[in-house]
């Protein structure tokens, strides 16, 4: 009888797959809880023989608080309890979760997960890395991973940076700055001309592991820059130069617009040389000619012309004679003779 009722129940388990004996599901397994960037996630694998349509509920607590309700009634196999209530990483900073399965109105056992100090316990991703070439060095700029709750150096005020660089290909002779707290850090014993590789770690001190290693940037350098002095008496020298420059511009256009000729020798010999002409030399020794001129006189004349009018009157509508003091001596001695002509002439007339 005893041997029957076995088999029997062998052959049920069977059949029902995930049921246990009892007829509670089977539980999820392998539950862990997480962090990463200081979230809080809760992870599981279902169970060893899983039912087409099973859904989850978790829960968590803290050292100090019972089990509260987390995610109810989900289908995938993991849980953030990042944003559920009284989740800090100062005032609770130990937590443990827990899942059960369920399959209609029948519920597995609850599966408890580990306890994790999400400080200590999280998983710091890596830190961003850019580089910036300046001549013959390379500046090296570090952003912090953004955390779920509050931020890295609020967390970790005493982080710090481990700076790993190398020549392009030559990884084996890589160095290292290690204790850096600056998130700006020039490196300065690079030889020109030449490609480095950057790799920036977070070492934290109170977390049991560094951050992840960031990805690797390159960068070339070129030719080390002058020395502040030496930039400066070059512009000094510049100016100088320009300065100059202008004032040949402004004196050659000077000189273009208005130029100075330059005669020869010989010319300006000739030009200055006292002429020696003989028409020069007789009109330099010669006296200035002696004028010859007449006196002329101006008789008044009372009697009345033909019209029936005194000469004094009809004299008033005649022309005046000319002024001749403006003229030369010729001119005044010919004008003079045909006045002389005109005056006989009219006397026979009359």
């Amino acid at each position: 009888m005893s041997a029957s009722i076995c088999a029997f129940a062998l052959t049920f388990s069977t059949l029902c797959g995930s049921r246990v004996v009892s007829g509670v599901l089977s539980t999820p397994t392998n539950v862990h809880l997480t962090s990463y960037n200081l979230n809080l996630v809760l992870r599981w694998d279902s169970p060893e023989q899983p039912a087409s349509s099973l859904i989850y509920t978790t829960e968590y607590k803290s050292t100090f608080t019972d089990y509260k309700v987390g995610c109810v009634n989900i289908s995938t196999l993991e849980c953030d309890f990042t944003m559920c209530p009284n989740i800090s990483v100062f005032e609770y900073g130990k937590y443990r979760g827990r899942v059960r399965a369920q399959l209609g109105t029948e519920s597995s056992a609850w599966v408890e997960s580990n306890q994790i100090t999400m400080d200590r316990d999280t998983i710091i991703g890596p830190p961003s890395v850019s580089l910036l070439s300046n001549g013959g060095v390379v500046e090296v700029s570090i952003k912090d991973p953004l955390f779920k709750i509050s931020a890295l150096r609020n967390v970790y005020n005493l982080a710090t940076y481990n700076i790993t660089y190398w020549k392009d290909g030559q990884k084996e002779k890589a160095r290292n700055i290690s204790n850096v707290q600056q998130n700006r850090v020039v490196l300065s014993d690079l030889d020109p001309w030449t490609k480095y590789c950057v790799q920036v770690q977070i070492n934290t001190g109170s977390n049991h592991n560094p951050s992840q290693p960031s990805k690797a940037v390159c960068e070339s350098t070129t030719i080390d820059e002058e020395a502040p002095w030496v930039v400066a008496v070059g512009m000094f020298v510049a100016m100088v130069a320009g300065v100059a420059l202008v004032v040949v511009a402004v004196v050659y256009r000077k000189k273009c617009l208005h130029p100075k000729y330059v005669l020869p020798q010989h010319f300006e010999e000739y030009l200055l040389a006292p002429p020696n002409s003989s028409l020069y030399l007789i009109m330099q020794n010669s006296h200035p000619p002696e004028e010859i001129y007449d006196q002329v006189s101006v008789i008044a004349d009372n009697r009345t012309l033909e019209e029936g009018r005194p000469l004094e009157a009809a004299g008033s509508s005649c022309s005046q004679q000319p002024d001749t003091s403006m003229l030369t001596p010729q001119q005044g001695r010919d004008r003079t003779k045909r006045d002389r002509l005109k005056n006989a002439e009219a006397m026979e007339k009359s």
